[in-house]
């Protein structure tokens, strides 16, 4: 029986990891272009050794395979970075991938992977050309959409911006907030608690997959991805305490902004420390995100977000603490 193909950038990544998964189990035909490892060992086989920056291997690959959807999640996503340069994977990447799928007659429609962080948090843009970033990665993100809309794909396309997505094979930064829920490290923070879009993954590589294979260009071009009811941040790791058969303790703001205070100072010696004074600004403040547009192709959710936390401390028990993600 002929399968449809679709070729993952970036599928030893996080989100690439569940999406293929989905893919496969879902019937298609599916190929990884990554520079590191597949998580999953038996998706070895389905692996190519490319770098987005090298414009001929990526068309090499796209001639070879002929996919009929592409789905760019490739990118670097840390926030370490100085300068655009160090993000040359979000700019030059998608320059590449865009050239070979106009080169390539047989792809029906791309999904580039851009993130919610082109605006900063709390800003909330007026339309899809309104950026607000406040990181050097949410700056090399506003240039990977700029150059889809002056490259526009001869094929149909969308732009998807994931919220905060969490759950198997995740890491920085949502692992360790689940890390220290579980050694009980994690404390609410005085009476300041905020409220957010987040999304399990589960949830979010249904929505990528719906918006693949519908045809969207009636609507906005951007999509943002997550859960629909936004979180209110203590009653999340309330119920992953709940799960785990404890209770989280509360503590006195001034207590935590002091704590924020001592990572800021060794943050600039180069020494890493759980709290930040950027990080306690990210957990005290709303960010909701309107997801209407998402939710026309995909309006039910697969999993609740209860379920999506059995399955994430089911896999950190199982598999976590050895994921470690090999890059060449």
């Amino acid at each position: 029986m002929y399968k449809q193909k679709v070729l993952v950038t970036g599928g030893s990544g996080f989100i690439g990891t569940n999406l293929i998964e989905k893919l496969i189990d879902d019937n298609y035909e599916v190929i990884n272009i990554d520079i590191c490892v597949p998580r999953i060992r038996e998706r070895l086989d389905i692996w190519r050794d490319v770098d987005v920056r090298d414009q001929d291997e990526v068309l090499n690959t796209f001639k070879e395979f002929m996919p009929e959807y592409v789905i760019h999640l490739a990118a670097r996503t840390d926030l370490k970075g100085k300068s655009i340069d160090d993000y040359n994977t979000n700019t030059i990447g998608v320059e590449n991938i865009l050239y070979a799928c106009s080169c390539c007659k047989s792809i029906k429609k791309i999904i580039i992977t851009s993130s919610m962080l082109v605006c900063k948090t709390g800003y909330y843009p007026k339309d899809e050309f309104d950026y607000m970033p406040s990181t050097v990665y949410g700056e090399s993100k506003v240039i990977t959409e700029r150059i889809v809309w002056n490259n526009l794909p001869k094929c149909e396309w969308a732009i998807i911006r994931p919220t905060s997505i969490w759950g198997p094979w995740f890491g920085e930064p949502y692992k360790n907030f689940f890390d220290m829920v579980i050694r009980h490290r994690y404390c609410h923070i005085g009476h300041r608690s905020c409220t957010k879009t987040y999304g399990y993954v589960g949830n979010a590589i249904d929505q990528i997959e719906k918006i693949l294979f519908s045809n969207t260009l009636s609507d906005s071009r951007v999509f943002y991805i997550g859960d629909y009811e936004p979180y209110l941040i203590e009653e999340w790791a309330d119920e992953i305490a709940t799960q785990l058969g404890f209770k989280i303790i509360r503590m006195p703001y001034i207590i935590i902004r002091l704590a924020a205070f001592v990572g800021d100072v060794l943050g600039s010696m180069g020494i890493s420390f759980p709290m930040t004074s950027f990080r306690l600004c990210n957990m005290t403040t709303d960010n909701i995100i309107d997801l209407s547009q998402t939710q026309k192709y995909a309006p039910v959710l697969l999993f609740s977000r209860k379920q999506g936390i059995e399955e994430t401390l089911k896999w950190i028990t199982t598999v976590g603490d050895d994921d470690v993600e090999n890059c060449n």
